[in-house]
């Protein structure tokens, strides 16, 4: 049980989770605040994400996973390409309005509910953890390609290079 989370079941009420969420959220608005639209084209090879394909991943995971978890989301639109705010934009807007959704159609209890996720025995509590993981990896990676592409990277969890020379004097 709970393969996705490493056995943590981290979420056990929805006053525990929204707070998390909209902490780091609000990390990942900042950090895709950073985007240019010159860098979207960044990859680390060829045929793997480039940074316009992570940021607007990171807008589809939510939907994508959380509507598989039962919850009802409207699909994103489908499109070719966006620029750097549209990115930005419409990762605020789902992840807002994903939170919303959850309040309203997720209790405590549901969060202790068993579940097959992805053909894996889960909780909802530790899909919730999954989506923050996933979350968390995907910046990670966007943040290597932001460097890549010649960008100042924000600080996530704690400062960045540029901010602690800064603080430093």
């Amino acid at each position: 049980m709970n393969t996705y989370s490493g056995g943590y079941e981290m979420f056990r009420s929805l006053e525990d989770f929204v707070p998390t969420w909209e902490r780091e959220t609000a990390q990942t608005t900042k950090l895709l605040s950073h985007l240019t639209d010159e860098s979207l084209s960044q990859q680390v090879a060829p045929n793997h994400f480039t940074l316009e394909k992570l940021g607007i991943h990171l807008s589809q995971a939510i939907t994508y996973m959380m509507s598989s978890a039962g919850l009802d989301l409207a699909p994103l639109e489908e499109r070719e390409s966006y620029n750097a705010k549209e990115i930005a934009a419409l990762y605020k807007q789902t992840a807002e309005g994903f939170v919303r959704v959850l309040q309203e159609q997720w209790s405590d209890e549901k969060l202790l509910e068993t579940t097959t996720f992805f053909g894996s025995e889960t909780t909802y509590g530790s899909i919730l953890l999954l989506l923050l993981q996933h979350q968390t990896h995907h910046r990670g990676q966007m943040t290597v390609l932001m460097r890549q592409a010649g960008l100042t990277v924000p600080g996530m969890v704690g400062p960045s290079r540029e901010e602690w020379a800064a603080m430093k004097g």
